[in-house]
Parts: structure tokens; C-alpha cells; sequence
């Protein structure tokens, strides 16, 4: 829809992930736009009890953008970024610019020296 392939795409959820009764942890998952983000790769690399994607309102708050524009950067000290290695294969990666109507392409080296994110596999194929 906006000229790029959708596996060019930064594909940005913020996930909860329960570490026992009393502690929530949350994370800004980034996969390529045609994976999806695999809850119990993230579940588990965290040593979670329980993962699901965040409500909107928490999304959107530790995001600071609306839901569906979220960006592939995290500027909230609660919200750990957490990226799949095969975002790095790509020469470029799109991303809304916290807009439903704009799109914005970032060189993935720059992107990657910018950000230093953690790195893990947390992409499954979409089913």
C-alpha cells in the first residue's frame, strides 16, 4: 500500500510479560512485517510466567504514540526493546511515523547504531 514490501516493514508490538504474580515486565517487540511476534520466544527469554500483547492504553502510553503507529524506538525507561536478528538483513526498514498516513524508511545499520537494541529471535511465521 505505501511502495515498500511488507517484510521491508518494522512491525512494533508492546507485549506484557508476566515474571511471577507481582512483577509485569513490558517489551516493544520488533519483527519484520510479514512475521509475527512470538509471545512464548519472549515469554521465555524473559523467564516469564505469562505473555499477551499489552492493552492499547498501556501500549500507547509507554509508545507515546496511538496504537498502530508505534514507532521501532523505545524513549520509556518501562519499556525494553527487544528486536529480531533478521530485521538486520534488511537494507532498509519501514516504519509508521507514529502517523496512520506516513511512512518513514531508515537505513537498518543506522537504525541498529542509533538504538543498540537487545537482540533475540522472537519472529514466527505468520499463520
Amino acid at each position: 500500500m505505501r511502495g515498500n514490501d511488507v517484510a521491508d516493514a518494522a512491525k512494533c508490538i508492546v507485549v506484557m510479560v508476566k515474571l511471577g504474580k507481582k512483577v509485569t515486565k513490558y517489551v516493544l517487540a520488533v519483527v519484520p512485517g510479514d512475521m509475527r511476534v512470538d509471545l512464548n520466544s519472549l515469554k521465555g527469554l524473559l523467564g516469564g510466567t505469562y505473555a499477551a500483547f499489552a492493552s492499547t492504553d498501556i501500549a500507547e502510553r509507554l509508545a507515546g504514540s496511538m496504537a498502530g503507529t508505534i514507532l521501532p524506538f523505545s524513549f520509556h525507561p518501562d519499556l525494553e526493546l527487544i528486536v529480531d536478528p533478521s530485521i538486520q538483513e534488511k537494507e532498509e526498514i519501514f516504519f509508521n511515523a507514529a502517523r496512520l498516513d506516513r511512512s518513514m524508511a531508515l537505513r537498518t545499520k543506522d537504525y541498529m547504531a542509533i538504538c543498540s537494541p537487545r537482540l533475540a529471535p522472537i519472529a514466527a511465521p505468520a499463520s
